[in-house]
């Protein structure tokens, strides 16, 4: 079993920025791809930012160039830098890994709100 613990959310003011981390523990395939996902009320839960162990990344639309995402296979944490938030950013995020076997698990989620 894996285990994920987000940290880092928070309030933020529009434009500001943000760091979240998630640590993985546990019985961890090394080959895997950890991630962020985020929803927001009466929304769908959506990819943010993903990352595999071999260093590919992939972001949505609407973060590209504001998020970064990075990790640090050692430690098993993935980082989410998110720079210029905005409103609409408001929502819980999710740490997400799915390892090369197809098993997929979440953390708990951490909240995110970009308000003045």
């Amino acid at each position: 079993q894996v285990q994920l613990v987000e940290s880092g959310g928070g309030l933020v003011q529009p434009g500001g920025s943000l760091r979240l981390s998630c640590a993985a523990s546990g019985n961890i395939v090394r080959t895997n791809v950890m991630g962020w996902y985020r929803q927001s009320p009466g929304k769908e839960r959506e990819l943010v930012a993903a990352s595999t162990s071999g260093g590919s990344t992939k972001y949505a639309d609407s973060v590209k160039g504001r998020f970064t995402i990075s990790r640090d296979n050692a430690k098993n944490t993935v980082y989410l830098q998110m720079n210029s938030l905005k409103p609409e950013g408001t929502a819980l995020y999710y740490c997400n890994m799915v390892t090369v076997f197809g098993k997929e698990y979440w953390g708990q989620g951490t909240q995110v709100t970009v308000s003045s």
